[in-house]
């Protein structure tokens, strides 16, 4: 498989803790994996250091067929170049309905004015309703987003962000605070986008890793520790000494 983002000896530093220490690892075009590691194994600095919001200290890190480098580029040229990021706590409009949401998110071109004078043709109507039925919530486009539960909003923001057609997707914690129904459905819709792109899953749950059935890489104190699925990663002796003995 060809790679799609590479990661190569990157670290950083925040008032003298390294955060990420000479970290290097790839992920290729369709693929899941899921990132796991204990509070400060620099999972977060890794997704801040993809998208742009932090600049690394020393390393390099490749994007595409190209090969260009995302160093120096702005966080909004990344998001255009295809990396899309859902955070910890689903940001919607809760006042717009579900179809309005996921229509704003739409990849299209964005004048101002077009924004201004924007009318959804029928292909972006469709788009709309297909993006709805991947996600579990075809039957609530009409509904104002506010009144979705915590995993429906979960849920619109992952379609949000599909409407903008990422080339990798990284989520963080998408599990956290959903009932096991909520968290089952989750695995689906996330399992179904990595049919066609790249899904990196930061994540705590190690039952919710479970389901992702991927190839799981173990951060700790900024570098990778152990990579392969969960069951080799979890039976690594280092793994179980800094993770799951605590």
């Amino acid at each position: 498989m060809s790679t799609l983002l590479e990661v190569s000896g990157v670290s950083v530093s925040f008032d003298g803790f390294r955060a990420i220490n000479n970290l290097s690892f790839q992920i290729t075009k369709t693929e899941m994996r899921a990132i796991i590691g204990p509070n400060g194994a620099g999972k977060t600095t890794f997704m801040d250091i993809v998208t742009g919001k932090t600049k690394p200290d020393e390393g390099y890190i490749l994007w595409g067929d190209k090969n260009i480098s995302l160093l120096g580029m702005s966080e909004a040229r990344i998001a255009r170049e295809g990396i899309g990021r859902k955070f910890q706590k689903p940001t919607v409009f809760e006042d717009q309905t579900v179809q309005e949401n996921l229509l704003m998110s739409l990849k299209n071109p964005r004048g101002p004015f077009r924004v201004l004078f924007y009318k959804p043709r029928p292909s972006d109507l469709e788009r709309v309703e297909a993006l709805a039925v991947e996600i579990g919530l075809s039957g609530e486009l009409q509904r104002k987003s506010g009144e979705l539960s915590h995993g429906q909003k979960q849920w619109l923001e992952i379609g949000m962000l599909l409407a903008q057609e990422p080339r990798l997707l990284l989520v963080d914690e998408p599990a956290a605070g959903m009932t096991p129904a909520e968290r089952e459905h989750t695995t689906s819709i996330l399992v179904e986008a990595a049919k066609t792109r790249a899904v990196v899953v930061v994540e705590h749950d190690m039952e919710f890793v479970r389901r992702l059935g991927c190839k799981v890489t173990v951060l700790h104190e900024g570098s990778v520790l152990a990579e392969g699925s969960l069951d080799h990663v979890t039976a690594n002796q280092d793994v179980i000494d800094v993770y799951l003995g605590r």
